[in-house]
């Protein structure tokens, strides 16, 4: 292995518009493992924290942090009402399988998809009108963290950020991977 850093030209086509530039294999390395391991200690802790707590419950936050006019307060408002038995154990232990996978880097796939839609969940309930009033976020922002956080997730998928220091590599070089090739898109 090289102690010099690979420099590549990547060569895409983006929108229609030709793309090419010169990056460093080493760097991008580097960074899509560090993007994964912020990312897994963000959903492990705040898993693990509200596991820790007896209180807690998604309850609070889907009655009281919601606001008034945001267009599918109604649903936010059903989640509360009749289906926290199951919103509270997919909230805490989502979190937390999440952040494992994340952290060992191990079905990678999976773990984005479902961490970005959990985050995506929690984008909007943030909204305050409808699309006819341009979807106005409580903040007065339409990126908050939670869509930074998803797009950071669908990124780590798409690049296939398992594969780097993770366990993913492992598994997509095992016999069951190689006799079920569909497998692979799960990894990564």
């Amino acid at each position: 292995m090289s102690s010099q850093p690979v420099e590549r030209e990547l060569d895409a086509e983006l929108f229609g518009q030709s793309i090419r530039f010169g990056y460093s294999e080493t760097w991008i390395a580097y960074s899509v493992l560090s993007l994964r391991l912020v990312m897994a200690y963000i959903f492990l802790s705040a898993g693990v924290q509200k596991l820790l707590d007896p209180t807690w419950t998604a309850e609070g936050f889907l009655v009281h942090a919601v606001p008034e006019g945001n267009p599918l307060g109604p649903m936010f408002t059903a989640m509360a009402e009749g289906w926290l038995f199951l919103i509270d154990p997919l909230n805490v232990f989502g979190q937390i399988l999440i952040g494992l996978a994340l952290l060992f880097g191990v079905f990678v796939r999976v773990a984005v998809f479902f961490g970005a839609l959990m985050m995506l969940m929690y984008w909007l309930t943030q909204f305050e009108a409808g699309l006819l009033a341009g979807l106005p976020v409580a903040n007065g922002y339409v990126v908050t963290y939670h869509l930074v956080y998803a797009l950071i997730l669908f990124g780590l998928g798409a690049v296939g950020a398992g594969r780097i220091l993770g366990l993913d590599a492992s598994l997509e070089d095992s016999d069951a991977v190689r006799q079920n090739p569909w497998l692979k898109y799960l990894l990564g």
